[in-house]
């Protein structure tokens, strides 16, 4: 088997055993459920399989619910279950559209009514009702975002400007008992933060909102400077919440697949939050150390880096990884290293992710491509386009951050 072929079995065994089903089913099972009064709300981009495998347990005792994921991310009718689809990383009118309805499921219920509350990366945008106006909730995320803010700064800032987030969604609930479990795509598993903490106690404060919108000049409005003065709720009685999975379990997985491929893996981190093409320079710079190695070694790291726009071409942080890591591995030989987001979409692309091996920077150049000349115009996807380097998955029906590994196959040699 060639290194590359290796790539793509440790990121389908990776993916695999980071699915929710199993996870979703597992705490349903254990939760004690009335047989009436319950009602579904799943959001994020892991929202219709997660919400697929809870009607399937519930069954009858299922009343409705209501799905909230990204485009392309619903793979059909959930029974009961109302599906919307909307914008991501920038929230839409289906956005909007799709939180009433959730709001509306959730109205009026009484002390005895359970919602299943399922929750994953990506419901910050997808779960959505602004208390200032849409297009001023998509104007300051294209800025962070552009700013390169990370997840936490982004939405301590648009849990304030939400009707739903910052532990809002779960007083609209009320007295209603509220069961989250969530699929964790934040590092350390902040419950707050997950998706803007719809129902959980927010730990943010106001001070740190102002600090931050301060930090990258964001352009509020007088009312959103306003919001950002209201403490959200700290106290959230009616709420029971189970973490199903994180980036550790991703990185594990990986190894796994790695080890029983002939590696030997080593984790560096599950905690990788830096620019995407340092991450990508520094993977490369790992193998470069270990190229007189006799065995086949692997390296992983488990994170979300961040990307810094200085351009308008296409691409996400794994495409800017993997291509940030060729030059540092030109010319050698079984060597490759990728990295994939694991919902399967990286950034704006129909892409997971990159992958590049020792003859990606010569088969660059032979195209006339600088790879600092594509990164400086952030296109990295037309660039590994056209060397082969694009990682396409479609949706998975995950998402708990991304994974980048190096490989160095010694067997074949």
């Amino acid at each position: 088997m060639s290194v590359r072929s290796d790539a793509h079995t440790i990121i389908r065994a990776a993916l695999e055993a980071c699915r929710p089903d199993t996870a979703v089913r597992r705490a349903l099972e254990e939760y004690d459920i009335p047989c009436s009064g319950v009602y579904l709300v799943a959001i994020g981009k892991a929202a219709w399989q997660m919400a697929s495998c809870a009607a399937e347990v519930l069954g009858p005792k299922l009343n409705s619910g209501v799905v909230i994921t990204k485009y392309g991310h619903s793979m059909g009718p959930i029974p009961r279950c109302t599906i919307w689809e909307g914008g991501h990383p920038v929230p839409d009118e289906n956005s909007f559209q799709g939180t009433q309805a959730a709001m509306e499921l959730v109205k009026g219920l009484g002390q005895e009514d359970v919602v299943i509350f399922l929750v994953s990366g990506g419901g910050s945008s997808l779960f959505e009702k602004p208390l200032v106006s849409g297009e001023e909730i998509a104007d300051i995320t294209k800025v962070m975002l552009a700013c390169g803010a990370n997840i936490v700064e982004i939405n301590t800032i648009r849990k304030r400007l939400s009707a739903v987030k910052g532990g809002r969604f779960a007083q609209l609930c009320a007295p209603a008992k509220v069961f989250a479990i969530v699929l964790s795509d934040i590092l350390g598993d902040p419950l707050d933060m997950i998706a803007s903490g719809p129902a959980y106690p927010d730990r943010s404060t106001c001070s740190q909102a102002k600090e931050i919108a301060a930090k990258y000049q964001l352009p509020l409005s007088f009312q959103a400077r306003q919001l950002l003065e209201q403490e959200t709720p700290k106290d959230l009685p009616n709420v029971e919440t189970v973490i199903t999975g994180s980036v550790r379990e991703l990185c594990a997985a990986a190894a796994a697949s790695c080890q029983s491929l002939g590696y030997k893996p080593f984790i560096l981190t599950d905690c990788l939050c830096c620019e995407a093409r340092e991450a990508g320079s520094f993977l490369a710079s790992i193998v470069k150390s270990h190229q007189n190695t006799k065995e086949s070694l692997a390296f992983l790291a488990g994170g979300e880096t961040v990307v810094h726009l200085t351009g308008n071409g296409l691409g996400g942080r794994n495409q800017e990884l993997a291509l940030a890591a060729a030059p540092g591995i030109a010319g050698m030989k079984h060597t490759v290293i990728f990295s994939i987001g694991s919902d399967g979409t990286d950034g704006p692309t129909d892409a997971g992710g990159g992958l590049v091996d020792g003859e990606t920077l010569e088969k660059l150049h032979d195209a006339g491509l600088s790879v600092h000349d594509v990164l400086t115009r952030n296109d990295a996807y037309h660039a590994l386009e056209v060397v082969n380097g694009l990682l396409h998955t479609g949706p998975t029906g995950t998402n708990v951050n991304d994974v980048a590994v190096a490989l160095i196959q010694r067997s074949c040699e």
